[in-house]
């Protein structure tokens, strides 16, 4: 199954697998959610609406699996999106160290959209984590972002307003997508 990502800016994608969207960190998920959508967010709520997942746990929708992981105590949540054998992971803001239990329930990863809050920490998740494909984004501090954009040797690659999966991933060495917001 191909998968689209568009950033929506700073830390929001919206990622496409078939006939479903998903709305990924958000800046907030509003009352209403459109129909054949799903809103990741970073932080539980007390009574999320439907089409809201905001809490560990897993969910199935539409046959893709969501897989919430819970940090700092649940008070933060990142995801795993598998669909017909492609594995997805959105690592929520602020990041943290992950624990081998952690990184054991993330698995294998085709693509990684990474907060750059930390540049030491980003590089240390990208080696733990193993990524095929590596998506960047931009925090508050644009210097950390250029920083770990060098890092991962992606240095003047000019940003692209979507990225499509499709089902040849890089067989060897990874692949770093600078997604460009759209509006």
């Amino acid at each position: 199954m191909a998968a689209i990502l568009v950033s929506l800016g700073g830390q929001t994608l919206r990622c496409t697998l078939g006939k479903t969207t998903f709305l990924v960190f958000p800046a907030s998920a509003g009352k209403t959610v459109p129909e054949g959508t799903m809103v990741l967010l970073p932080h539980p709520e007390e009574e999320p609406t439907s089409g809201v997942i905001s809490w560990p746990g897993e969910y199935d929708f539409n046959g893709i699996l969501v897989r919430g992981l819970g940090h700092e105590e649940g008070r933060q949540v990142s995801f795993v999106v598998a669909s017909e054998g492609t594995r997805l992971a959105f690592l929520s803001a602020p990041l943290h160290k992950l624990s081998d239990f952690e990184l054991e329930q993330i698995g294998d990863i085709d693509v990684l959209a990474i907060p750059c809050d930390d540049a030491k920490l980003v590089q240390e998740l990208i080696d733990a984590i193993d990524p095929r494909v590596l998506i960047p984004l931009p925090t508050k501090d644009e210097k950390t972002f250029q920083e770990v954009i060098k890092v991962c040797g992606a240095a003047g690659k000019e940003a692209v307003e979507e990225y499509k999966l499709r089902s040849s991933l890089p067989a060897e060495g990874r692949e770093v997508v600078l997604l460009k917001a759209v509006k």
